[in-house]
C-alpha cells in the first residue's frame, strides 16, 4: 500500500504523486463516499490518499487521510450537493479584477465567508493594475483600504508587466496555496509569471462580452520553491455558500462578528432587531455598506434555497 498526494483531478482519473516521487494514475475503488459530506467529488486535489497499485501501472485509491481543511462551494444552482475545490490548504489567493472582467464585492465576500468557515486564510490579489482608468484606480484603492482594514492582505499585480510578482512569489514559499477567481481574471497568466517553466494555456479575453474564455477545466497542483505548491482551479462563475446556518453567517464576516458582541440579543440576525450594534455600525460607516449587503445577500439566498450565478 503506497501513500501519495493527489496533484491533479481530471474528473475520471486522479494523478497521485507517491512518497518516492512517482506519478501514478488512479481511480476510486468502488463506492467511495466520505462520511457527512454530500459532494460531487469525494476526493480533491491536495488530498493525501492510500493507493493499491495494480499490474497495469495504475492504481486504486482505497483510503483518504483526514483533511486539515478544505474549500467547498455549492455545486450548482439548486444543487443539494457541494463541490470540494481543494484540500489541505495553507492559504488561498483570490484573484480579483476591478474590470476586464469585473469581480463584484458580493462574490469576494461570499468567497471570504466560505474560507473563514473552513479556516483557510485568504489574501486578495488585484490583477491587471496596468489596465485601469483613473476612476477604476480610485475604486481599486477603496477596495484595498476596505479589505486591508478588515484584515485581509492585498496585493496589486500585473501579470502582464510583472508588477508585484516578486512579492507574490515570496508569499508562496513553503505553502500550499489555492488560486481562485472568475474566468478571465488572469489566473493562468499569473501562474505562468510565477512559474515560467509551466506555461499553462491561457484564454484571451473575449472583448465581445468582456469575459475570459474558459481554459482550465480541472484542478492541478504545481510545485513552487521551498516545498510549496500552487493549486490552479477552473474559473468559477458563482460562489454558493454551503450549509451555513443563518445565525452563523455573521461569524464569517470578521468585523460583523466583532461588533455583534454588543448587540442587545445574542441571536441577532442584524436585520430588524432592536438594539442591533451591527446596523448602527453600518449607519456610522464603521462597517462598509458593501460588506453588509453581501451578508444580507447570503441570508436571502439561504431563504430561497439557491444562489444566483451572476455573483
Amino acid at each position: 500500500m503506497n501513500k501519495g498526494l493527489v496533484i491533479k483531478n481530471t474528473g475520471s482519473w486522479y494523478l497521485v504523486k507517491t512518497e518516492d516521487n512517482q506519478l501514478i494514475e488512479c481511480k476510486i475503488k468502488g463506492n467511495f463516499r466520505l462520511k457527512g459530506i454530500r459532494s460531487t467529488n469525494p476526493i480533491a486535489v491536495g488530498d493525501y490518499v492510500k493507493i493499491a497499485p495494480n499490474t497495469e501501472g495504475t492504481a486504486f485509491i482505497t483510503e483518504i487521510e483526514d483533511r486539515k481543511n478544505y474549500i467547498i462551494r455549492r455545486a450548482s444552482n439548486l444543487s443539494k450537493q457541494s463541490h470540494i475545490i481543494a484540500a489541505n490548504l495553507d492559504q488561498c489567493l483570490l484573484i480579483v479584477t476591478v474590470n476586464y472582467p469585473e469581480t463584484s464585492t458580493v462574490f469576494i465576500d461570499r468567497f471570504l465567508a466560505s474560507a473563514e468557515a473552513y479556516r483557510v486564510p485568504v489574501s486578495l490579489v488585484f490583477n491587471k493594475v496596468d489596465r485601469y482608468t483613473e476612476e477604476e484606480q480610485h475604486y481599486l484603492e477603496a477596495l484595498i483600504n476596505l479589505y486591508t482594514h478588515i484584515g485581509y492582505p492585498c496585493y496589486r499585480v500585473s501579470a502582464l508587466n510583472q508588477t508585484g510578482i516578486q512579492e507574490l512569489k515570496e508569499s508562496l514559499a513553503g505553502k500550499v496555496t489555492l488560486f481562485s477567481g472568475h474566468s478571465g481574471v488572469g489566473k493562468s497568466t499569473l501562474i505562468n509569471a510565477i512559474l515560467p517553466d509551466q506555461q499553462l494555456r491561457t484564454g484571451e479575453i473575449s472583448e465581445y462580452h468582456n469575459k475570459g474564455m474558459h481554459t482550465t477545466t480541472f484542478s492541478e497542483m504545481f510545485p513552487v520553491e521551498g516545498d510549496g505548491y500552487i493549486i490552479d482551479t477552473p474559473g468559477i462563475k458563482g460562489f454558493g455558500t454551503f450549509d451555513m446556518k443563518d445565525e452563523e453567517v455573521g461569524h464569517y464576516f470578521k468585523e460583523i462578528f466583532e461588533m455583534s458582541a454588543q448587540c442587545k440579543y445574542g441571536n441577532c440576525t442584524h436585520r430588524h432587531e432592536p438594539g442591533c450594534a451591527v446596523r448602527e455600525a453600518v449607519e456610522k460607516h464603521y462597517i462598509s455598506e458593501s460588506r453588509y449587503t453581501s451578508y444580507l445577500n447570503i441570508l436571502e439566498d439561504k431563504e430561497e434555497g439557491k444562489y444566483r450565478s451572476a455573483y
